[in-house]
C-alpha cells in the first residue's frame, strides 16, 4: 500500500512541475534551456530511439505536441547533447530504423530545422 501511495505521490509531483508543450516559447535563451524546458514539459507524443548500434549517436528522443512536428534532441559520444525544432515525425521514424543514425542525420536534418535562439 505504501509503495502505491508513494508511487502516485512521485507521479503528482512530476506532473506538477511539468508545463504544456503548447506553452513552450517560440525562441530561447540558450540551447540548455530549451532542452531542460522540452524535456521537462508535458507532449502528446515522445519516443525513443534505439541508438546501441550508433557509432556516435549516444541517445535520441522525440517530442511532438501535435503528433506531426516536433523537437529532435540527441547526445553523442562526446558529450554535447543538441537540439532541433519542427522535425517531421516521418523524418523521426526514418532516422530511428536508419542503418546509420550518423549517415541519416548528416543527410536530412544536420543544417536544417534550427532552434531559434533569443
Amino acid at each position: 500500500m505504501n509503495t502505491i501511495f508513494f508511487t502516485l505521490l512521485m507521479t503528482f509531483a512530476v506532473a506538477c512541475n511539468s508545463q504544456n508543450c503548447k506553452q513552450l516559447p517560440a525562441s530561447f535563451k540558450s540551447y540548455n534551456d530549451a532542452i531542460s524546458k522540452v524535456t521537462n514539459s508535458n507532449f502528446n507524443y515522445t519516443d525513443i530511439a534505439n541508438t546501441s548500434h550508433s557509432s556516435w549517436i549516444t541517445s535520441a528522443s522525440f517530442y511532438s505536441c501535435d503528433g506531426e512536428n516536433g523537437y529532435f534532441i540527441y547526445s553523442t559520444n562526446r558529450d554535447y547533447t543538441y537540439i532541433h525544432k519542427g522535425v517531421p515525425l516521418s523524418i523521426w521514424k526514418a532516422f530511428k530504423t536508419s542503418p546509420s543514425m550518423g549517415s541519416y542525420y548528416d543527410r536530412n536534418i544536420k543544417g536544417k530545422y534550427r532552434l531559434p535562439l533569443q
